[in-house]
């Protein structure tokens, strides 16, 4: 089955409390047996690689059930349901929603209080998707990658749009960025400067002391315009003839199967870089884009309140 989504798991772990004081740790534990949770799915973690997406689904079920006033921390890591939590219980409800909690004053007080944080479709900052309403911490990631999805393709864009030379510029820019040759003041040196000089279009040291080299073939193609295996093999041709033994095939468009397939086949090593994977390198390597904004999420410190 699925790993199910935060609202699925409100119910159950107020049933888990139900007996008294129980420890988070253990509910994570006796719901993910509940529920037959593969070995895969409880270790699937956040793209965060912090936490486990079931536990944070438990732990953000366990938060609401608290600001509704059905359950209550008692200490760390610990918590247990309140009298308002055994009448919803007795009512033996079929499932707890979001939209169920709203009927407790405590929890609409919450929600007013955070409404100041509204979506930009006038919503009250809970995601909702036609599946499941994501956790707080989903919603954040799943926003990043939306704006990270967006911003690949601006810059996809703007590379297609420059020079032949504009393009070579800057896929040696984004190698120094990513650690390979020696200092900025290099990049232009690494530069062939010639368009198709022997087929390479720039060479760049793999290390500081330039004991090893890296050949270039940056090829500027309109979205569509896919680089088929003739252009793999002239490459191989242009590595032989420098007596290289590796080399980097970048493109802003991509790879046919077939040019995939000659790769592996040929004796040398040359790594394949299509457009999606340049622009979230760039992305990444900070290469024609800044961080325009840090945002700091923090959580509460549990060793202060003991």
């Amino acid at each position: 089955m699925t790993i199910p989504d935060f609202q699925s798991l409100l119910l159950p772990v107020l049933k888990a409390s139900k007996s008294g004081e129980v420890r988070i740790g253990d509910v994570i534990a006796l719901l993910a047996d509940d529920l037959r949770l593969t070995e895969e799915e409880r270790s699937t973690l956040l793209p965060s690689g912090v936490q486990g997406m079931f536990a944070n689904r438990v732990h953000w079920a366990k938060f609401y059930l608290i600001k509704a006033g059905l359950v209550e921390a008692t200490r760390r890591g610990h918590f247990q349901i309140t009298e308002e939590g055994r009448k919803v219980l007795s009512n033996s409800p079929d499932k707890i929603t979001i939209e169920y909690l709203k009927r407790f004053p405590v929890f609409r007080e919450f929600r007013a209080e955070t409404s100041s944080g509204k979506s930009a479709d006038g919503g009250d900052g809970v995601l909702e998707t036609s599946e499941d309403i994501l956790t707080p911490d989903e919603t954040i990631r799943q926003a990043h990658r939306q704006i990270e999805s967006e911003l690949a393709a601006s810059l996809l864009l703007r590379v297609r749009s420059g020079t032949p030379a504009f393009f070579e510029k800057v896929v040696v820019n984004l190698l120094f960025a990513m650690g390979y040759g020696g200092s900025g003041a290099d990049i232009a040196r690494s530069l062939v400067g010639k368009s198709g000089d022997g087929g390479i279009d720039g060479v760049i040291d793999q290390d500081p002391l330039g004991l090893d080299r890296v050949y270039i073939q940056a090829k500027r193609y309109a979205d569509g315009n896919v680089v088929g295996a003739g252009a793999i093999r002239d490459f191989f041709g242009s590595l032989d003839r420098f007596k290289a033994s590796k080399g980097l095939f970048v493109t802003t468009s991509s790879f046919s199967p077939a040019a995939k397939e000659t790769t592996d086949l040929l004796s040398k090593r040359i790594v394949l870089v299509d457009g999606q994977q340049l622009a979230r390198l760039m992305i990444r390597h900070e290469v024609g884009c800044r961080v325009a904004e840090t945002l700091h999420l923090k959580k509460e410190d549990e060793d202060f309140f003991e």
